[in-house]
């Protein structure tokens, strides 16, 4: 499992609202079970938002959709099957809200 790679919400519970998540946890820790992930939303669900840094806009299969920083979480490894894409080309936009989320800057 690669950090930055993005892959489909597969849990039918939450995919209408966070459909994607990125993994942002450092392969070193591959031997976890679980993966340190960032949920995305829709644009046009969550409306404008002026948490630019924070929240990044990034484009996903032709959608606009919403890196949801403050909604860091772990996630069993075993239900992050597919890579869809890679998200490294945003790399510094994520590590950047990330920033912004532990140390405010």
């Amino acid at each position: 499992m690669s950090q930055f790679s993005l892959y489909r919400n597969e849990d039918p519970a939450s995919n209408q609202t966070y459909p994607y998540f990125v993994d942002v946890q450092n392969a070193l820790l591959s031997d976890l079970n679980t993966r340190v992930v960032i949920p995305f939303t829709a644009f046009a669900a969550l409306g404008s938002t002026d948490a630019k840094k924070l929240c990044p806009v990034i484009q996903i299969d032709g959608g606009d959709f919403v890196l949801l920083t403050h909604q860091i979480t772990s996630v069993p490894r075993a239900i992050l099957k597919n890579e869809i894409a890679s998200l490294e080309s945003h790399r510094y936009e994520i590590l950047a809200a990330m920033d912004m989320l532990t140390s405010g800057i």
